[in-house]
């Protein structure tokens, strides 16, 4: 069994103002009013987000049904121009979508894990560590390549090293399956603490933080839902970006999906598009299939005025 967490968390890196009532709000709600398909390009540029996510790969589109950009970015605000910090961008999923929708007004900030916290996973070899030493130069070299003509301007930085020419200067922060390793080792470094810091102190007064996790259900234990198996509690993840001087103004079901049902034997990378349990058991990747990617909260945060 420990092999096998290992294996799926390998596997999830490869793969990784005044006070508002929250509002519940639906798909339908966000996607109400869509922009004219045959426009391609907006006033400032960039491309439409249809045009966008129409000219995507169909390994990436092949995700959409589950994650749901369209609506996920309309819910959160974000428009062409704005200047965006992205927590833990990885190879691009959404980078790929964000730097031409931005546009050449734009500027995408991706920020990764601080690179003391990379060995407390225990299964990561001293190169992939050390390389993690260049991540800033590595990934916005990387980035430059999903510009195209219109793309907006990247930059990085990791958590606990925010650059202070960057204090107050995005419009919006997204976490996107980001928060659980941050919660799951915030007893030993203080890193989600040190993380929610670092996106309050990055945004202008009123920028918005949107958080897309993996949710964990509230039968299940709190030391299941440490992060440790991917999934949070709702209740948990709200108290903490709370206590970091956040207002909830908005949550949306645009990401359930109430066919994912953990029990406290399983790992959210059970589930496509990892399947680390079921890689040599075809029967049971089809059930996997079946349920489809995890149930998740979508959040909506804001940085009081």
């Amino acid at each position: 069994m420990k092999r096998l967490f290992c294996l799926a968390s390998i596997a999830a890196f490869l793969a990784a103002c005044t006070t508002t009532e929250p509002t519940d709000t639906t798909a339908a709600d966000v996607t109400a009013s869509k922009p004219d398909k045959g426009t391609l390009t907006t006033t400032k540029g960039s491309m439409t987000l249809d045009a966008v996510l129409a000219s995507q790969p169909d390994e990436i589109k092949a995700r959409y049904k589950y994650r749901n950009p369209e609506a996920t970015l309309k819910f959160f605000g974000i428009k062409p121009g704005m200047t965006v910090v992205e927590g833990l961008p990885g190879g691009g999923w959404y980078s790929k979508i964000l730097i031409p929708y931005l546009g050449p007004q734009g500027h995408l900030v991706g920020v990764d894990y601080a690179q003391s916290m990379y060995p407390k996973f225990g299964f990561f070899s001293d190169e992939f560590i050390k390389a993690k030493e260049t991540w800033v130069e590595d990934w916005t070299g990387g980035a430059r390549d999903w510009y195209g003509a219109t793309g907006a301007e990247v930059s990085a930085f990791t958590f606990g090293e925010l650059p202070p020419e960057w204090h107050g200067k995005a419009d919006a922060a997204l976490m996107i399956r980001a928060m659980h390793n941050l919660a799951r080792f915030e007893s030993d470094g203080g890193y989600l603490s040190q993380a929610l810091a670092d996106l309050y102190a990055s945004l202008k007064p009123g920028g918005i933080l949107g958080v897309v996790q993996h949710q964990a259900p509230d039968g299940n234990s709190d030391e299941w839902a440490s992060g440790s198996k991917g999934y949070v509690k709702k209740d948990f993840l709200i108290a903490q970006v709370e206590a970091a001087g956040f207002e909830l103004v908005a949550e949306s079901g645009i990401n359930h999906n109430h066919r994912d049902q953990p029990t406290e034997e399983d790992l959210v990378w059970r589930l496509p598009p990892t399947l680390i349990t079921s890689g040599d058991n075809p029967a049971m990747a089809e059930e996997m299939k079946a349920i489809g990617e995890s149930h998740r909260m979508t959040l909506k945060f804001r940085k009081p005025e």
